[in-house]
């Protein structure tokens, strides 16, 4: 295999690092929120473990996209607003269900965004030009 390619490692450390995150956040609020808070914000927390998880995976999956397409900067953007998306979405998620600040909120939009813009990009990243 050459260089050009290779699985982009970081990529898959990070996917692999917030799939780690996702899940120990996932136990967490099963298992030390749950009796402590009501429905509602266990939904909100169980909303953002399941969005955190999904955009983990799909950063496992660009960093294997990378290898099909070395080069192609519109993978490396779309593993950053997936990063992005986990931290203002899930992040303002987890932190509104634990401080309560309802402030919080406004952000979680823009990780939505972030989130919708990082699959938008990846499409695109199918336009690529391939090294010869």
């Amino acid at each position: 295999m050459t260089e050009a390619a290779r699985v982009d490692r970081p990529i898959l450390v990070l996917g692999a690092a917030n799939a780690f995150v996702a899940v120990a956040m996932g136990a967490f609020g099963a298992h030390a929120l749950r009796g402590r808070l009501g429905a509602a914000p266990l939904e909100v927390w169980h909303t953002a473990v399941e969005y955190h998880l999904a955009h983990a995976l799909g950063l496992v999956l660009v960093s294997l996209v990378s290898a099909a397409l070395p080069g192609c900067d519109r993978v490396r953007w779309t593993a950053a607003l997936m990063t992005g998306g986990i931290a203002l979405f899930s992040g303002s998620l987890y932190l509104m269900t634990l401080t309560g600040a309802r402030w919080l909120g406004v952000v979680t939009p823009f990780g939505g965004l972030a989130f919708l813009a990082s699959w938008v990009l990846l499409a695109a990243a199918a336009w690529c030009p391939r090294p010869r």
